[in-house]
């Protein structure tokens, strides 16, 4: 009887006929008339009572009595546990860094501000949700504010027509054919090798660190001796008295004297699944293509931010590029530029091919700047493999991005400081400057994290132990930096250039979250890579 199913569910939420009366605007009498039978709640107050607890209206009033919990459970809304999802996978819960990448973007949010903050603060739950996706449909139609000087696009036309090329640079870096960018079999092998193993070793020294502040990753190199960095942080160093210096588990971490092969990483998979993406696909993929091998080649848990967003849009249904767009406020956030590597190392000498190449898989995920980052950091590599001149390395990048960009602004900032004579400790604290640590919005954005590859290749000048030691050392995405600029000085380096201190952990083995691929040897790596070199001869 529906009196007795209005009395079972008010006790198994465990509150009083007072509270219920107060809940539906009732009289206390009136919640015992409904339990007893005497009378029953008019047709709004069923409403009412069915979505308090989560229960049909066919349940409450078809007379059927449910025997068994299964059947209750069918009658009732199936919604999904919105307190147990990842934040990367529940838009409702990352509002505000929504609101702060949109106004990056210039968006006018002043409108909106006061809500998106009343939003924020609700409860995970259905209700938040769906203010959510009406707040995703504002910030999508919102106008751009009066006076932002930047255009960014994200398609590639758009993008081509905004670059410009350093005068300085001339045409040797436009489609590969001086004689400059001969390279000889032997020298372009030691550059491959270097550049994966630049970047393994340089992911695997900021992965014991990766989330730690500025503060703490002083306090923990000084109390194992590696400050200024200069080599790997090593588990044996960290005596108790360096533990209890901090109030989270420093010792239970990735650190090179505790590995039996170089882990799994999402700054490695990235490069081994791009090398999978060409071996399948040819050098003629699609964005298509690479969201369909993401589907099929790793676990959700491998994806991180933005890449989990696209993950989850790819299996819903969105395709490249909505699939960047939708819900996705992490799309201007580093997950790109730590993918392209392999189109520069496949493009030596052809910085615009490697840049075109990292487009089609960054389209997928990210937007705007985010899509440069790739583009940046994939023709940096392929100039890197024909040239000796950091500076012009990131010139070279620079062409074949925007120059009406962020990106590309803040990039030649730093090149500026460093051509006015300020230290690195100096640029770095400009970069502090602008991007704060504790803001995760900064923290893992490609901006703030381009600038820092930019100084430690400055100011590394060539020298892979200190290149890699700059990037890490001062924090944010450190293993996503050291990764990047690793791989920028091992091909202009070569492996040689590599001291040994850096490479032994690895035993020449890479672990990897691809299915059917796991452990992959570094030298077969090499030699696929310069398999690939070659379809492009064809």
């Amino acid at each position: 009887m529906l009196a007795d199913k209005i009395g079972k569910l008010r006790k198994l939420r465990k509150i009083s006929q007072e509270k219920m009366a107060e809940m539906f605007s009732v009289s206390r009498q009136a919640v015992q008339k409904w339990e007893n039978g005497t009378s029953v709640p008019d047709l709004d107050n069923l409403v009412r009572i069915a979505e308090y607890f989560d229960v049909s209206l066919d349940y409450l009033i078809n007379g059927k009595d449910y025997q068994n919990t299964e059947e209750m459970v069918l009658t009732r809304k199936i919604e999904p546990s919105y307190s147990t999802m990842h934040t990367w996978e529940n838009y409702s819960a990352q509002l505000m860094v929504e609101y702060d990448q949109c106004c990056d973007e210039g968006k006018d949010m002043k409108p909106l501000k006061g809500l998106f903050a009343e939003v924020d603060r609700l409860p995970e739950g259905r209700e938040k949700k769906e203010i959510s996706d009406v707040l995703f449909q504002m910030v999508m139609k919102a106008p751009m504010r009066e006076g932002y000087s930047y255009r960014e696009p994200s398609d590639y036309t758009g993008i081509r027509h905004l670059c410009t090329q350093s005068p300085e640079i001339g045409a040797a870096a436009d489609g590969g054919t001086s004689e400059r960018n001969v390279i000889s079999d032997d020298v372009l092998y030691s550059k491959i090798k270097g550049a994966w193993y630049g970047r393994v070793c340089g992911c695997l020294l900021g992965k014991p660190i990766e989330g730690f502040m500025s503060d703490e990753i002083r306090r923990l190199l000084e109390g194992t001796g590696n400050w200024p960095m200069k080599t790997y942080i090593y588990q044996k160093a960290i005596t108790e008295d360096v533990r209890k210096q901090f109030d989270f588990n420093v010792y239970d971490r990735c650190y090179a004297d505790t590995l039996t092969c170089a882990p799994a990483d999402d700054d490695t998979n990235y490069v081994v699944l791009a090398s999978e993406l060409v071996e399948r696909y040819g050098r003629n993929f699609t964005s298509r293509n690479v969201a369909e091998l993401w589907l099929e080649t790793q676990p959700k848990s491998a994806y991180c931010t933005a890449e989990r967003v696209a993950f989850r849009n790819f299996v819903n249904g969105y395709l490249p590029p909505e699939s960047a767009i939708y819900k996705n406020p992490y799309r201007e956030w580093i997950g790109a530029q730590i993918r392209g590597d392999y189109f520069g190392y496949i493009n030596p000498g052809k910085p615009q091919e490697a840049a075109e190449m990292a487009y089609r898989d960054a389209v997928i995920s990210h937007v705007k700047n985010g899509i440069y980052g790739e583009m940046f950091v994939a023709a940096m590599l392929a100039w890197a493999a024909v040239c000796q001149d950091m500076e012009e390395v990131l010139r070279v990048g620079l062409n074949e991005i925007p120059v009406t960009s962020r990106l590309y602004e803040s990039i030649i900032q730093v090149i500026t400081w460093k051509q006015e004579g300020k230290t690195y400790d100096e640029v770095i604290g400009e970069i502090f400057q602008i991007y704060d640590e504790k803001n995760v919005h900064h923290w893992d954005h490609t901006i703030s994290n381009a600038m820092i590859v930019a100084a430690a290749l400055l100011y590394g000048d060539g020298d892979f132990s200190r290149s890699i030691c700059y990037a890490v050392q001062i924090g944010f995405d450190t293993d996503c930096n050291g990764a990047t600029v690793g791989s920028i000085v091992g091909m202009m380096k070569g492996y040689d250039q590599i001291p040994e201190e850096w490479v032994k952990p690895l035993r020449d083995e890479l672990d990897t979250d691809i299915f059917r691929v796991g452990k992959v040897r570094l030298e077969d790596m090499v030699e696929r890579t310069i398999k690939h070199i070659r379809l492009d001869n064809k």
